[in-house]
């Protein structure tokens, strides 16, 4: 009989996602603790990305609030053409930078910045919008607003949050799922 992992190392488990498809299917994304960091569960990925589709070929993702990165990775690796990062933690955004390296993506870019902040400047469009702010914070009102000039046309938004979100027109769910404490949808404009 195996004994139990010690206190370090379940705590180095707690801070490892494991890509699930695509070019870099079973590599591992490490990050480090920080407040209200949670990456998506690895269930909800696998059903987020049967939702869009198991390849994002040429299409432009943005990873708003990115913390461990899962989602922009998974978009990355299934062949997005261009996956940007946006972390505001100093140490988080340091291990996405890390992580970029280590897996050679070169079709990731990391800012460090402010998710709310960036979009209010931003001029891009994308085709999907990744949209997982602190469960705490009351970001999605005024990210709403401000997302549709952000899509591509049939540009889609994954938004995931701790309780469910009403979304306002002219927004429409094309998705919606609930896995334990985690609430997540697939919007679009209508």
């Amino acid at each position: 009989m195996r004994p139990k992992p010690g206190r370090k190392a379940r705590e180095a488990e707690i801070n490892k996602v494991r890509i699930g498809g695509g070019e870099l299917r079973s590599r591992i994304v490490t990050f480090p603790e920080a407040e209200g960091l949670r990456p998506t569960p690895d269930r909800v990925r696998e059903t987020l990305f049967n939702w869009l589709g198991q390849t994002l070929y040429g299409r432009s993702c943005l990873d708003l609030f990115a913390g461990s990165g899962a989602l922009g990775f998974e978009a990355a690796s299934r062949g997005a053409e261009r996956v940007l990062m946006v972390e505001k933690n100093t140490l988080v955004f340091r291990a996405l930078k890390e992580n970029v390296g280590k897996l050679a993506c070169a079709n990731v870019v990391v800012r460090h910045q402010d998710g709310l902040e960036f979009v209010r400047r931003d001029t891009q469009r994308y085709d999907v919008i990744f949209l997982d702010p602190p469960f705490q914070s009351d970001y999605f009102p005024a990210l709403l607003e401000i997302l549709p000039q952000r899509l591509n046309q049939n540009g889609v938004v994954y938004v995931e949050s701790g309780a469910a979100v009403e979304v306002p027109s002219p927004w429409r769910v094309l998705k919606s799922g609930r896995a334990g404490q985690v609430w997540y949808q697939l919007i679009q404009i209508e």
